[in-house]
């Protein structure tokens, strides 16, 4: 079902940019043949681009200009120009839309503005000016402007009319958005995805992931591709001009000295003197330079072919045939440098290799070919000289040429390539990345780590290859260790239950010895997590109040009086007044209690859980100016847990009846804590305790201790 939706949506895709390939080459067609000076080349890369994204805008923009070609040579030259359109509209859909008027002039400015005036170089440099017969003729009023001026106006012109281009192109854009329906421009948008596709936002973030990292997966992909389609590139180019240039260099060289040979031939020898002396006055000398003229004519590239005689440093003319300014029979004038290696050659009459002559103001190649007498003797030269500078500047035309050309190419193969890069390696892999990210930090939170592992599941990465198999390891070993958890936590709560009703069956078993102490386990616990509630709200030892400390706490509140295991009865529950022998045993409760706790501490796992019921079975009876017992701590030196369960413990014993004395009231019990603070208790315990009444009054309530007297209060 999954690659039957893929594969429809592959197909619209591939559908949209045949029609925007069409859209493009009929509206160029039409307006190149009517001599329009707008050319609507880029109606169908604007849209395709805004629909379906950059990919199928540049390859759009690439097949568009080599279409059209066919009947307007000069577009092969401009794919660049629409490439870019496509790259921006892409960029600017993403990150902009179309949705505000404001937005869509601000690109119909730049788009038209900017390939207007890149258009418009690529003219001048090329063709030397405009290559539509109306921009012509309007720039043929402005001809006695100077150069510069003339650049600029037309670049302004051409970007004038390419905002009017692009203004036409955004129309045609929104009006596909509003005929297509929404569902389809979605498919065709998500069609290249091989996982479930990314929002914006997505994206975003991905591209976040990608540059927290020193060198990215997607950065080193991009620089891959592009170093080795820029070298390949280059590489090629440079070879193929060298070559060219090698070849068309060897051409000419067979040509000049094909031209010198016969020049060779049509001088006669026994006039030299008489040409040398009389020039064109001597006999046959006219005759002979048109011959000569005839020869250059014939000879494509050579620029001038002349005769000389060459002594040790200078040669003296005989014939001079050139267009351009002239030497006469007779003149004398001294060999550039080129020639200083060939001198002593020269002079003795030997054949020489073709000189290359390289000077500020002409770049030429120089073939000499010895005339020999009657009897063998050479009596001068003759020579043909090829310019090499026009081929210079050939080459530079042809570079700009084969640039433009291949710079639309190239940016498709390297769009082409990080498309599959990212659709099968970077986005799958982030993504992957991201959901073990929020998976780890989900932590302990059985809510969150199901969340975590739905949302790896829901990527569906099918590229089909190694990554896909990763990815089904990672979903598997996630839901295996969710798995995990989660029976731990089970195993983990029913422990908590068992220590927990441990706990409250140990307390049980003292307080049933206590004949006046009914659920004092229960309403202590209740008012120690109040206190300590308290405490967090208020913010106070927010160092020391954890949800584990909380915790712990309140488990351990119904241990406090553990200790009481090893008083006599008939001290525990005996009904009058303590005396003091009595009181001192009642008092080494709190001792054997925190003993009893360490000895558990020390035989059974789960110390961090019962150091809190230590603390409270062993100083609840401290009071906070250090009257207490059985240390006579003082202050913060108090465990906070036992500070809590000092309030808590008292407040029961006041607002409860016991064998020696009837329950207080309320607020009679209430004032008592409060005259405490201070000396017997934590200010801040006492602070949050007489802050939560409405809660202490629930607790009374439920046990049934609010008398009439506490209720109105």
């Amino acid at each position: 079902m999954r690659q039957s939706r893929s594969n429809r949506s592959s197909r619209l895709r591939a559908i949209s940019v045949i029609v925007s390939i069409i859209v493009n080459v009929s509206l160029a067609f039409v307006t190149y043949k009517s001599g329009l000076p707008i050319y609507l080349d880029t109606v169908g890369t604007v849209a395709i681009a805004a629909t379906a994204g950059l990919f199928p805008g540049i390859i759009t923009a690439v097949i568009t200009n080599v279409l059209c070609s066919t009947f307007n040579p000069a577009a092969i030259y401009f794919g660049i120009v629409n490439v870019l359109i496509a790259m921006y509209t892409s960029w600017f859909a993403r990150q902009k839309g179309f949705g505000r008027l404001k937005d869509n002039l601000i690109y119909i400015l730049v788009a038209g503005s900017a390939s207007g005036a890149i258009s418009a170089l690529i003219q001048w440099r090329l063709f030397d000016g405009p290559q539509n017969t109306s921009v012509k003729a309007f720039m043929e009023s402005f001809e006695g402007l100077s150069v510069v001026y003339q650049v600029v106006l037309f670049v302004l012109l051409t970007a004038v009319l390419s905002i009017f281009d692009k203004g036409i192109s955004l129309m045609f854009t929104k009006l596909v958005q509003e005929l297509v329906p929404k569902k389809t421009q979605t498919a065709i948008r998500n069609s290249g995805w091989r996982q479930k596709p990314l929002s914006i936002d997505e994206l975003g973030r991905m591209d976040t992931l990608s540059t927290s990292s020193r060198l990215s997966l997607k950065s080193r992909i991009t620089v891959m591709f592009i170093v080795v389609v820029l070298v390949l590139t280059a590489v090629m180019g440079w070879t193929g001009i060298k070559l060219y240039f090698a070849n068309a260099k060897q051409e000419k060289t067979e040509i000049a000295t094909s031209a010198a040979s016969f020049a060779s031939q049509v001088v006669d020898t026994a006039m030299l003197d008489d040409y040398l002396r009389y020039g064109i006055e001597a006999e046959g000398y006219a005759q002979t330079e048109s011959m000569l003229y005839r020869i250059m004519d014939n000879a494509a590239g050579v620029n001038e072919l002349y005769v000389v005689k060459i002594n040790s440093e200078t040669c003296q003319v005989v014939f001079d045939c050139s267009y351009e300014e002239a030497h006469t029979a007779g003149d004398i004038y001294k060999l550039d440098e080129a020639f200083d290696p060939y001198t002593s050659a020269l002079a003795s009459g030997q054949r020489i290799e073709p000189i290359e002559n390289k000077s500020f103001k002409a770049w030429n190649l120089t073939v000499l070919e010895p005339i020999f007498d009657s009897s063998g003797k050479c009596v001068a030269y003759a020579g043909a000289d090829v310019s090499l500078a026009y081929m210079a500047d050939y080459m530079a035309d042809f570079l700009v040429k084969v640039f433009l050309i291949l710079s639309s190419f190239v940016v498709l193969v390297i769009a082409y390539a990080l498309w599959v890069a990212g659709i099968y390696m970077v986005y799958p892999i982030n993504s992957i990345v991201a959901s073990v990210d929020r998976f780890v930090h989900a932590g302990n939170d059985q809510t969150k780590l199901d969340e975590a592992v739905k949302g790896i599941r829901d990527i569906d990465i099918y590229t089909g290859d190694e990554v896909e198999e990763l990815y089904h390891a990672v979903s598997e070993m996630a839901l295996s260790q969710t798995e995990q958890m989660r029976s731990l936590r089970r195993f983990s709560d029913n422990t908590v239950r068992m220590q927990d009703g441990l706990i409250i069956t140990m307390a049980d078993l003292v307080e049933n010895r206590d004949s006046d102490t009914g659920a004092h386990i229960q309403k202590t616990a209740a008012y120690v997590k109040i206190i300590v509630e308290g405490l967090l709200r208020k913010g106070y030892y927010a160092e020391k109040i954890t949800p584990k400390f909380m915790s712990d706490c309140v488990r351990s509140a119904p241990l406090h009086d553990i200790g009481k295991i090893n008083i006599p009865d008939s001290v525990l529950n005996k009904p009058g007044k303590l005396t003091d022998e009595e009181y001192a045993i009642i008092k080494t409760h709190a001792v054997f209690g925190r003993k009893i706790i360490e000895k558990a501490i020390n035989t059974v796992e789960g110390e961090n859980y019962l150091k809190e019921a230590r603390n409270m079975a062993g100083y609840h009876h401290e009071r906070w100016d250090g009257k207490g017992y059985p240390e006579g701590l003082h202050g913060e030196a108090i465990p906070l847990s036992a500070r809590i369960m000092s309030v808590a413990d008292v407040f029961d014993a006041l607002a409860s009846p016991r064998v020696y004395k009837p329950a207080f009231p309320l607020s009679k019990a209430l004032a008592i804590i409060e005259e405490g603070s201070g000396t017997q208790f934590d200010p801040k315990c006492v602070e949050v305790f007489l802050d939560s009444l409405p809660e202490v009054k629930q607790v009374l309530r439920k046990y049934n201790q609010l008398n009439e007297e506490s209720d109105a209060t």
